[in-house]
Parts: structure tokens; sequence; C-alpha cells
């Protein structure tokens, strides 16, 4: 009996903790519906607004405040989703939040239209709204792992078993080694060793002579006269002086870490019980949810079985019924039997669609009978009305002046308004006061089951009904024969023929390997170094603080660089959301291919590794060096970008990286890839270096990244060290985005050296990091990465204890690592003015709008033409 009540205890607890956890997911879930109500009255209004606008400040602030609004709904919605057990609401919310996402990726879209400018900065719109930096950060949706983890661990398996078979792979070349005989090494060890005993006895000898010289001096001394009373005094008074100040020092300290100055040096399982409880109840929650679905799943099928037996007879009784009053009603009404509606047609729901458009129409009629005059009146009103719009539009030049800036049509405005009236009529206000579980809502099922059960019913009925009319036509037109059968055999032959010339006109692209599987071609690639296996990084490592005074620097009329925050902020926006979900990558802004420039050790290519990891996407390796002798000639190029791009296609997400971009559209290739045929060089070596000319893809990769459609999940990233080495036409013609990463600003760097110097030490020391902030200005996440491993060896963190860590021990590693210059980040952001986005920036920086260019570049032709003549 004590086990029976312990175990019941747990439960009523276990339930009483879902309870309250599924409530406080409900609350969220409905005040994410609010805002996005509200953000839905703004987008459709009921009423045009009276004044266009025509002011880009104010435009962008009103999109920029909409944009954050939309990413709080989003990061509730997004919480909701990975925590709540409901099945049918889980749904619901995900339709939503897919939306949610794809209208923040359109917003984002405007915005940079609007301000043509990657980065934008909301510091003064934050301190309107009252929200710290944090509070809008876009996090990544749980989902995109999680609901493919069961394939991406296949996938991974597979690619860990081709190069298990492969082997390890040294491609490092060999180093000439020194011979010694061990005669000679047995001699080095020895001199070694004596050398060590001569260093330790000198050491002992000289501590004795100074061990005797102090014993000498005390018998000289004679012992010391004290009264015991001041001695105690002075004793008490050393104790309490150093016990109060080691009190004062631990208050001190403990100030400081409450109020996040200095970090927390207790353990992290101590420290973070709360936040690791926490993650035990979620991971629980995931666990339920899977429960849940199963058991949701399977009521599905016997909910359905249910109806079909209950209420499925009288379904088809009532069909039946039905269609047999429409025979007579059309048998009256004609004076013969209707013919019964194709399964192409809509079978007898066709029949129901006329009867309701029929009984519309008549009631219009009778209404326009009675109000005749006012409709006449309406007909006049609104032929007015048409009237001004077309004198309005023969304005012709005012008419541009009067839109002002508006957005363009979004494709998940009409979803969110869609799952918002199911919201009101579904959720808002329905009563699971009987549901503390949250389980499965039996009558929703019911209510959608109905419905399939009905179309199933009504196929069987349209079979047998389509029998008795076949009889009763047989049975009372036993004397006429069937007329214009020859007739509709023609039109069928000739819609037949239209469709064959429809047909002709979709060009297919060609397969090269029609022959092989999906898997064959995985393992081809990946044999070959193509398909790489990418190293696990989470965007979160890429650490960086927000701009804190961007909004305030453009308004003095400087453009501030981007901080490591916004960089990781418009890599979410750009890659990692759209590669993520596929109902977000079909309807949102099509970006194909980024380019992400940068100098050295800024966290580029960590960058590609954290879209792939966070995306749970391939990484196919493009890379000139990598693809180097690797299918060579044209034919061969072919089939590799082919193999590439159709395994990329086939397992989404994808991603294509393509290192030292630049390489390929070079000005001047340099002297270690041009290809110098000597006469003492035998041929065949000559044509494999052929093959290693970084020119290779830059006719092949435009063409190919052209054919990529809105269904595919597959993004081309560029990376790049030296942008300015290449021809900016054709190495921004092929990205579509172009993202500058600068070296970290102040408050990043401060954030950087905590963080690494935490990592390589389990003990926190209170270092001076604004000191080394300012003194690493120039230094990328790379450089300080470096020096806190040089001095962060085992010995030297085995002595933190004794010897705390000083600021000045970074100092010697920090100086054999040249820093990027000022003058380096100005060449980026002059490289970054010629590219196409920092044009347009420059032209309406100068005033230069896009229709005043336009007309100048009419008159320049119509001069043109006037020579020409």
């Amino acid at each position: 009996m004590v086990t029976h009540t312990h175990t019941h205890t747990h439960v009523s607890t276990l339930d009483a903790q879902c309870r309250m956890s599924s409530s406080y997911y409900n609350r969220q879930w409905h005040s994410a519906q609010e805002v996005l109500t509200s953000l839905v009255d703004i987008e459709v209004p009921k009423e045009p607004p009276k004044k266009p606008e025509k002011d880009k400040f104010n435009a962008f602030q009103k999109y920029a405040t909409m944009y954050i609004k939309y990413i709080l709904s989003f990061r509730k919605l997004e919480e909701c989703y990975d925590q709540m057990v409901h099945p049918q609401k889980r749904r619901h919310v995900r339709h939503i939040l897919d939306g949610t996402i794809g209208r923040i990726l359109e917003m984002k879209n405007e915005m940079v239209n609007l301000e043509l400018l990657e980065f934008h900065y909301f510091d003064d719109i934050l301190t309107d709204m009252k929200l710290t930096p944090s509070d809008v950060e876009i996090p990544i949706p749980h989902y995109f792992i999680s609901e493919n983890s069961k394939t991406l661990k296949e996938r991974d398996k597979m690619l860990g078993t081709i190069l298990a078979q492969m082997g390890p792979q040294d491609s490092s070349e060999p180093k000439d080694e020194s011979t010694m005989t061990s005669e000679e090494a047995v001699r080095l060890i020895q001199i070694h060793e004596r050398a060590r005993q001569g260093r330790l006895r000198a050491k002992f000898m000289k501590e004795i002579r100074l061990q005797e010289e102090r014993e000498r001096q005390a018998q000289l001394r004679g012992p010391p006269k004290i009264d015991p009373g001041v001695a105690a005094t002075r004793l008490q008074k050393m104790w309490k002086g150093y016990a109060q100040r080691k009190k004062v020092a631990q208050m001190r300290k403990d100030e400081l870490v409450f109020i996040g100055m200095v970090p927390n040096s207790q353990p992290v399982s101590q420290k973070n019980s709360a936040i690791n409880l926490a993650k035990k109840t979620e991971e629980k929650r995931r666990l339920t949810q899977e429960q849940y679905e199963k058991e949701y799943q399977e009521a599905l099928v016997s909910i359905k079985d249910k109806l079909g037996e209950t209420e499925g007879p009288d379904m088809k009784e009532q069909m039946q019924d039905q269609i047999r009053q429409w025979f007579i009603e059309t048998r009256d009404a004609t004076g013969k039997f209707p013919d019964f509606p194709s399964v192409d047609d809509g079978g007898s729901v066709a029949i129901f669609k006329k009867r309701e458009e029929l009984s519309v129409d008549a009631e219009e009629k009778g209404g326009k009978g009675k109000k005749g005059k006012k409709g006449k009146k309406k007909g006049k009103d609104k032929k007015e009305k048409k009237g001004k719009k077309k004198g309005k539009k023969g304005k012709g030049k005012g008419d541009e002046e009067d839109e002002g800036i508006k957005m363009a049509p979004s494709n998940f405005v009409p979803t969110i308004v869609e799952q918002n009236i199911h919201y009101a009529s579904t959720w808002q206000g329905r009563d699971e006061t009987g549901n503390p579980t949250q389980k499965h809502d039996v009558e929703l099922i019911k209510d959608v089951k109905r419905v399939e059960v009905e179309e199933e019913i009504r196929v069987t009925v349209d079979q047998l009904m389509r029998e008795e009319l076949k009889n009763l036509k047989l049975a009372i037109e036993k004397d006429k024969g069937k007329k214009g059968k020859g007739k509709k055999k023609g039109k069928k032959k000739g819609k037949k023929g239209k469709k064959g010339k429809k047909g002709k006109k979709g060009k297919k692209e060609k397969d090269l390997t029609p022959d092989r599987t999906i898997e064959s071609l995985y393992e081809e690639l990946a044999r070959e170094g193509i398909i790489v296996r990418c190293p696990k990084v989470r965007l979160s490592e890429f650490m960086g603080d927000y701009s804190y005074l961007g909004s305030s620097l453009r308004q003095m009329g400087l453009e501030p660089m981007p901080s490591l925050a916004d960089i990781r902020r418009v890599v979410t926006e750009h890659c990692i959301l759209p590669l993520g979900s596929q109902a977000v990558h079909e309807k949102a802004p099509h970006i194909k291919s980024v380019m992400i420039a940068g100098p050295r050790g800024v966290g580029k290519k960590m960058l590609v590794h954290s879209i792939c990891t966070e995306a749970g996407a391939h990484m196919f390796d493009l890379t000139p060096g990598n693809i180097a002798l690797k299918y060579p000639g044209k034919a061969g190029l072919n089939m590799l970008l082919h193999m590439v791009f159709k395994v990329a296609k086939a397992w989404q997400p994808s991603v294509v990286y393509i290192g030292d971009c630049e390489r390929t559209w070079m000005k001047k290739v340099p002297k270690t890839d041009k290809v110098h045929t000597q006469h003492n060089v035998c041929t065949v070596f000559s044509l494999q270096l052929l093959q290693a000319d970084p020119k290779r893809v830059k006719k092949a990769l435009p063409k190919i990244i052209k054919t990529m459609k809105a269904e595919d999940r597959v993004m081309v990233i560029g990376v790049t060290k030296f942008p300015f080495d290449a021809e900016v036409k054709g190495l921004c013609g092929i990205y579509h985005r172009v993202l500058l990463v600068p070296r970290p600003d102040y408050a990043s760097r401060v954030i950087l050296w905590k963080q690494f110097i935490v990592r390589e030490t389990s003990l926190i020391t209170e270092l001076d990091f604004s000191s080394l902030a300012k003194v690493t200005d120039g230094y990328t996440p790379g450089h300080i990465r470096t020096a806190v491993a040089t001095v962060l060896t085992e010995r030297r963190i085995q002595q933190l204890r004794k010897r705390p860590l000083s600021a000045v021990e970074f100092v010697a590693p920090l100086s054999k690592i040249d820093p990027i210059y000022k003058e380096e980040e100005e060449a980026y952001k002059v490289w970054w003015a010629k590219t196409p986005l920092g044009k347009k920036r420059a032209k309406a920086a100068k005033g230069d709008d896009d229709d005043g260019g336009g007309k100048k570049g009419k008159k320049g032709k119509g001069k043109k033409g006037k020579k020409k003549k």
C-alpha cells in the first residue's frame, strides 16, 4: 500500500507539472497570436491610407517596428512548438510559425531594398519599445534538426563507413628525419641527466647554507622577550584583520557576480542546477510529444472506422435520396433524365454546387426586383467612381509621386490571416478543463474524419447511382438511339492532340547519369573528397556583441561597420531559416548564393560550418584547390557539377561551398596557378596541371545557379579573403548577397576574451578584460584564440591555483601575430562600394534615385539615335 500511494503521488506531481507548463505555453501562444492579429490589421487595412508614405526614414521605422514584433512572436511560437505536447495544437502552431518566419524574411528583403544595406540597426526602436538586444535575437528552430534526425544519422553513418573504407589519408609531405645511433642517444641522455643532478645539488647546498646562517644569527640574538598579553593582542589583531579583509573581498566578488560583471567560479553542476533541471524537463516533454503523436495517429484510424460504421449508412441513404430527387427534378423540368457528372468533374459534388449557385442567383434576382431603383443608383455611382479612377490614371507623371513607398505583395500574410481565423474559431475560446494532460481532442478529429468518410462514401454512391441512372434511361428510352457519339469522340481526340502540343513546349534538363542511383553518386563524391563531413559548430559559438550606436552614427552621417552579432543575424536570415524549412523556402525571397568576405581569422569558414549544422545540410566542397586534377576536361567538369547538384537536390538541404572564390574571377591568375610547360617535363604531367586551372567553373557554375528553383533547398556559399583581386562584375554577378565580416569591435573583443579563457580553464580568473580588449584592437577572433591556446598550456592551467593568470602573459604571443590594420579594412570598404548594392547606396546618398537615372538613360539613348541617323 505504501508503494502504491508513493507512485500515485509521483504521478500526480508529474501531472501538476505538466499542467503548469502547458498553461505557460498556452499563454505564450495566445500572446503571440494577439500580436500577429494586430500586425495583420496593419498589413491588411480596411481602408487605404489617405497619404502615401514618401519619407524613407519614416518608412524604415515602420518596417523595422513590424519586423521586431514579428521576431517577438516568432520566439514565442518557436518555444511553443518545441515544448507543446498537444498534437493538434502543434500542427496549427507549425503553420503559423512557418508563416511568421517567411514574413520576417520578406520584411528583411523590404528593408534591404529600402536602405540598400544588408545590416540594419534598431537601437533607437529597442529603446522606445523597452527591449534589449537579446529579446530580438533570432533563434534557430529546434525542429530543423529534430524532425530530420533519423535521416541525418543514417547519412552521417553512410559517410562514416565510406571514409572508413578509404582509410586515413595523409596529405602531408614526408619529412627528413635525422638518424641517431643508440650509443649517441644514451650518451646524450646521460649528459642531460648529470647536468640536471648538478643543478639540483647546487640548489640544495644553497638552501642548507642559508638555513645554517639563519640559525647562527638566532643564537647570537637570543630568545625574544615580549609580554604574553601584547603577543596575544598582536595575534588577535592580525587574525581579525585577515578575516575581515577576506570577508569583504568575498562580498565584493559576490556582488560583482550578481550584477554580471564577473563570471561565477563555482562548478557548472552547482551553478546551473536549475538550468540542467529545465533541460531535463524539456527532453521529457519531447518524449511526451512522440508518445502523444503515436496515440493521435492511432486515434485517426480508429475514429474514422467508428464513424464509417455508425454514421456511414445514414450518410449513404441521405446522398442517394438527394441524387434521386435531382433525377426527378431535372426530368420534370427538361423531360428527360440528366447525364451524371464524370469523376473528373467531381461526380455528385458538381450537382450540389450547381443547385447552390442557382438558389443564390434566384435570391439575387428577387432582391434586384424589389430594389431596382437603388440598383440603378449604385450602377451610376460605380460608373462615376470608374470615371474618377480613369481621370487619376490619366495624370501620368503625378501618379508615380502619389504612390509613395509601398511594400511588395506578401506570400505569407494570407497564410497568417487564414491561421488567425482558424485560431479564433477553434482554439481561442475552447474549454480544456477536461484535458489537463493535453492529449488529442476527439471532437476535432471527428469533424475532420467525417468529411473524409463522406467523400469515400460519395465515391461508392456515385457508382451505384450511375448504374441506377443507366437502368432508368434504358427502361424509359428503349426505342431511342444514342446520338452524338462520333462528335464526342472527335472532340476527345482533338483535346488529346492539344495536350500533346503543350507537352512539346517544356524542355527537360539532360540527365547525364540516368542509370545510377543517388547512393552510388553520393559514394563516388565522398570518395573523391567532394562531399565533406562538416564539423558540428553552433551559430551561437560565433560570439559577438550588439552594435549599440548604429542608428545614432547613421543619423550623424557616419556608416558604422557591422558587429559580429549583426553578421550572425544576417546569416540566420539569408541562409539558415530558408534552408531549414521547405514551406518557407518555396515562398520566401529566393536567395540562391551568398558570398562571405573578410580578412583572415574573422570566422568565415566557421559560419559555413554553422549553417550546415543548424540547417542539417550536406556540404559539397568545390574549392578550386579541392577539385584540381579531378574530373579532367570539359566533359568531366560538366559531369562533376551535374552529380553535385543532382545529389544536393535529391538530399536537401545542401550547401555548395567554394573557398577562395575570388580565384575563379581573378583579373590576373597568379604564377602559382599558371601552367608552365617546359621541354623536359613529360606530357602527362603537363596535362594534369592543366586541370588545376582555378577558372574551370567560371562559365558552367552561373548557368547551373540560374536553373535552381524555389523548390530546391540548395545554396552556393563562397568565401574569400581577397575579393578586391577579382573582377567585381563577375564575382558579384554569381552571388546574390554579399556579406562583409569585419574585425571585432571593443564589446565583441571583451566577450571573446572571456569566453575563450573560460573554455580553456575551469577556474575563473579576475583578469583585466577591458585592457586586453583595448590592446587587441585589430585582432580577429582567430588571433585571440591562438594567443589563448599559446598561453594556457596544460602545465600553465595546473599552476593557476598557485599563480593566477595575468593579462601581461598574453602580450608576448600577440606581438608575434600581425593584426588587421585600418588600411586593410578600408580596402574592404572601398571594394564593397563597387558591388551592385554599394553602387545603389552611393547613388541614393547623392540623391540620384532609380527613376532619375532611368530618365537620363533615355535621353542618352535618344542622342545616340540621332547621331546614328
